[in-house]
């Protein structure tokens, strides 16, 4: 199993509810209503597994880790849903992933802990030079 068999199942999962998600979104005001959506959603796991752990300190209670792995896969679910109404596709996260992550060491070594790493070069950001770059664009 891959990333992209992840995103096949949740496309599929995502056209079963609404069949007609994928051609409606091309309506950039539906689109973006649809990726709010799943945002919120997303959200919402995420307030479900904080939930499933002792946060209260006022309050003793159980922990439920296996609820917590639950929660993140129905976060998952949320978010290669975002990532498709976004355009974003498997081999794009993938390579976005390592690019953003290069950076992060990149920024980690050159002083960003520390607060004198610049991110900016000549007005441009270091996310935009490093991960998303004109060449990268489609």
């Amino acid at each position: 199993m891959e990333l992209q068999d992840i995103f096949d199942k949740q496309i599929e999962l995502n056209e079963k509810i609404n069949p007609s998600l994928y051609t409606d979104i091309k309506d950039p005001d539906i689109r973006r209503k649809w990726f709010l959506n799943f945002e919120l959603a997303l959200r919402q796991e995420s307030a479900e597994a904080v939930d499933s752990l002792n946060w209260k300190w006022w309050k003793k209670d159980e922990e439920d880790w296996d609820n917590v792995k639950i929660e993140l896969v129905d976060m998952l679910h949320f978010w290669v849903s975002m990532c498709s109404v976004s355009g974003l596709d498997a081999k794009e996260v993938f390579e976005l992933y390592f690019k953003k992550n290069k950076l992060n060491h990149k920024r980690q070594d050159e002083g960003y802990k520390e607060g004198t790493y610049d991110k900016y070069k000549g007005g441009v950001e270091d996310n935009k030079r490093f991960v998303i770059n004109e060449s990268d664009k489609k």
